[in-house]
């Protein structure tokens, strides 16, 4: 899946930026999880410095929520600050630890939005399943402009590296918690742009 598609789809379900944060919903060709953005309105933003700190992938470890582990790849195909390709393990509380390798690139504008998507990279089929779950799906992006931000996300563990159980919690409850962990990965996203 290519992040224009998703991207296309995003802006189609966009919401309008309101007085507060709002988040939109949809299913996708049978997934197990829906895709969703959230929308936080915020006077000031330094579109720049966000840009800036997403594409950062090397310092995102203590700097933003739940990544245990982060780095850039060396890619020809990527040309940072443009693009990058980077491995990322997440590690969700009580869910445990999952992990992949993304492209992520800097899009530029569109419909006054400044547009950073990211896609599953090919090569997360070869990370170690037991070292962590591995992505079978994982595109979204971050939509910057002055008065707000907006993040967006599609995602899903391989069945095949956990238990029935986990797999429910991190699908059906991914579902259920999104609202909560979008908000808060773009206020600690906006937060370290400031620091």
């Amino acid at each position: 899946m290519s992040e224009d598609n998703f991207v296309d789809r995003l802006f189609g379900h966009l919401p309008s930026v309101s007085t507060s944060f709002t988040f939109e919903s949809w299913r996708h060709a049978g997934r197990p999880t829906n895709e969703g953005v959230g929308v936080l309105p915020r006077d000031g933003v330094d579109v720049d410095a966000v840009v800036s700190r997403v594409m950062d992938v090397d310092h995102y470890v203590g700097n933003v929520d739940y990544v245990d582990e982060c780095r850039s790849i060396e890619d020809s195909a990527y040309s940072p600050p443009q693009s990058v390709r980077f491995y990322q393990r997440v590690k969700m509380p009580v869910l445990g630890s999952i992990h992949h390798e993304l492209a992520m690139t800097d899009l530029g504008d569109r419909d006054g939005w400044r547009v950073l998507a990211w896609t599953l990279h090919e090569a997360t089929a070869n990370l170690d399943g037991k070292k962590a779950a591995r992505s079978d799906y994982n595109v979204g992006a971050w939509l910057l402009k002055p008065d707000a931000v907006a993040y967006a996300l599609s995602s899903s563990p391989r069945k095949s590296d956990v238990g029935r159980l986990k797999y429910a919690a991190l699908t059906r409850g991914a579902d259920a918690g999104a609202p909560k962990v979008v908000q808060a990965n773009i206020e600690g996203m906006l937060r370290w742009s400031q620091r």
